[in-house]
């Protein structure tokens, strides 16, 4: 399965634990946080100024 910049950080943590470090080298250190089961990859990206193309290209690279 391809990670999409619409999953929540919850939903991708959960099936792809593997992925946490990656959220972390991004400066994505909420994957605790209670928000994470709401908020999507590209709403976090933006909270963070994290540029979601490089986000989602990193985690897919992961999981291929």
């Amino acid at each position: 399965m391809k990670i999409e910049r619409n999953m929540t950080i919850g939903e991708v943590v959960r099936k792809y634990p593997n992925l946490i470090p990656v959220l972390g080298s991004f400066g994505m250190g909420c994957v605790g946080c209670p928000s994470a089961q709401s908020e999507t990859l590209e709403e976090a990206a933006s909270v963070h100024g994290i540029d979601v193309d490089e986000l989602m290209k990193a985690l897919n690279n992961e999981v291929q």
